[in-house]
C-alpha cells in the first residue's frame, strides 16, 4: 500500500479537503499532517485502536505518552486538570507556537492515551492546517513526529512518504514546515507552582524562564 498524497493550502486550507481528512480520522486512520515544526501522525486520541497503530508504525515505546494538537488555549482547559498561573502565562505568550506543555490529564482522555501516566502534552500549533482539522473534528489529534523511531524528523511530505509512506493511508502535503527545530517542552505536571524544561527547541530556555519567574 502506498499513501495517498493530499495537497492542502498551508494558509487557507480548503474546507472540502479538511472534511475529507476529518472523515479519515473518524474511520480510525492514521494521517500525516504538517505542523509548524515537523510533520506529525494524527489520530483520534480516544480511538484506542488508532492510538495503538501509531506505536506500531513508529516502533515507539509504549510507556511514552503522545502529545496532542489543540485549536486554542481554551480547549486545553477541557482536557487538563489542575492548571495554574504558570500554564496561563505560557499559553498566553507562546500559543499558537512551538511550545508543548505537559499537564495532568482530565477525565475526557482515556488513560491509554496518556500511556498510563495520567499526563498529557498539549500544544496549539502556529499552522493553519492542523488547527482547521482539530476545529472541524471537534477533538484534539495526536501529534507525534511522522518518522520512524531513531530516524530524522520530517519537514516536508516527501520525507514522510519515504520513511513511512507504506504504513499509513494518507499524507497531507502542506508544503515545508516553518521551523526546522522541535518544540520546546515544559512540564507543569509536577505539582502546584513547580515546573521543568524537558527540552529546549524552537523557543529558547531563557524566554521560558523569563515568563515563569516574573
Amino acid at each position: 500500500m502506498s499513501a495517498e498524497i493530499l495537497r492542502v493550502h498551508p494558509d487557507e486550507p480548503q474546507p472540502d479537503r479538511v472534511d475529507y481528512i476529518v472523515r479519515c480520522l473518524r474511520k480510525g486512520d492514521v494521517i500525516a499532517l504538517p505542523t509548524d515544526t515537523f510533520y506529525g501522525l494524527a489520530v483520534d486520541p480516544v480511538n484506542l485502536r488508532a492510538v495503538e497503530q501509531i506505536y506500531q508504525i513508529k516502533t515507539r515505546q509504549k510507556h511514552k505518552p503522545l502529545s496532542l494538537l489543540i485549536a486554542s488555549a481554551e480547549q486545553a482547559y477541557e482536557l487538563a486538570r489542575g492548571t495554574d498561573l504558570h500554564f496561563d502565562r505560557l499559553a498566553e505568550r507562546f500559543w499558537p507556537g512551538p511550545l508543548t506543555i505537559i499537564v495532568r490529564a482530565g477525565t475526557k482522555l482515556p488513560l491509554r492515551s496518556t500511556a498510563h501516566t495520567g499526563n498529557v502534552a498539549l500544544r496549539v500549533p502556529d499552522a493553519a492546517i492542523p488547527r482547521a482539522v482539530v476545529e472541524s473534528f471537534g477533538l484534539p489529534v495526536t501529534a507525534t513526529a511522522a518518522n520512524l523511531q531513531g530516524a530524522s524528523e520530517c519537514t516536508n511530505a516527501a520525507c514522510v512518504r519515504d520513511q513511512i509512506g507504506d504504513r499509513i493511508p494518507l499524507i497531507v502535503d502542506g508544503g515545508p514546515t516553518a521551523h526546522p527545530q522541535p518544540t520546546t517542552i515544559v512540564d507543569l505536571s509536577l505539582g502546584p507552582g513547580r515546573w521543568e524544561i524537558l527540552r529546549e527547541g524552537a523557543i529558547p530556555t531563557h524566554e521560558i524562564v523569563m515568563i515563569l519567574q516574573r
